[in-house]
């Protein structure tokens, strides 16, 4: 039975035994309900109305790039306009066409239950997750910040920023830090301005794609 405090999720993978896999895999996993199970034909799209999910974990496949205007990447572009797509890669190659196409998150196909889990947490809210393999691979796009910060971040900067990435408050970063509530304002100013994000929520979308937060 689906809670409302779980991510309601829909498995996505033309191979059934890697769909049955991911679900095993996933099962003993809390704060996620698998909602259902397809493949990227016309089911997906009844399971999709069906279930409304919070995410899709879509599974490409070994031999995912072998083909030339791969239809599989037209197919990821229709779904990661309405909501986050983890993708799970065979190897880093294809990196870039399948970041290009919009999905929240890419990892590879050997990941385990436990950062599957907390990169399907991150995803769905509206993090970006990347695998430090992959990132190096990935085509420069215009979207995609700098590949250098500003200025380096400090040490505490580096604390700040991970406790945003929590969705924690000021006053409750000044709490677990054991610091004052206006030092915190100026360490969110001060990394806004190095990440050359326009808020918060900008900040962390830079600091996971410049590879500072791994989720």
């Amino acid at each position: 039975m689906h809670r409302s405090s779980e991510i309601s999720l829909l498995i996505v993978a033309d191979d059934l035994l890697a769909r049955a896999g991911l679900a095993a895999l996933l099962a003993g996993q809390p704060g996620l309900y698998v909602a259902g199970q397809s493949d990227c034909g016309p089911a997906l799209d009844a399971l999709d109305q069906q279930h409304a999910p919070d995410a899709l974990l879509w599974d490409l496949g070994w031999d995912f790039g072998e083909a030339e205007n791969n239809p599989l990447l037209e197919r990821l572009a229709d779904f990661t306009a309405r909501l986050p797509v983890l993708a799970l890669l065979p190897d880093g190659e294809e990196a870039g066409k399948v970041w290009a196409a919009g999905v929240a998150g890419l990892l590879p196909r050997q990941v385990d239950g436990e950062r599957l889990s907390a990169a399907l947490a991150a995803v769905t809210a509206g993090l970006l997750v990347l695998d430090p393999g992959q990132r190096d691979l990935l085509a420069p796009a215009s979207d995609i910040p700098p590949a250098e910060l500003l200025e380096p971040l400090t040490p505490r900067e580096e604390d700040v920023l991970a406790l945003l990435a929590d969705g924690l408050t000021n006053r409750a970063i000044a709490r677990q830090l054991a610091i004052s509530e206006n030092t915190v304002k100026f360490h969110v100013q001060s990394l806004l301005g190095k990440l050359d994000a326009q808020s918060r929520t900008d900040a962390v979308v830079r600091a996971t794609r410049l590879g500072l937060l791994i989720l």
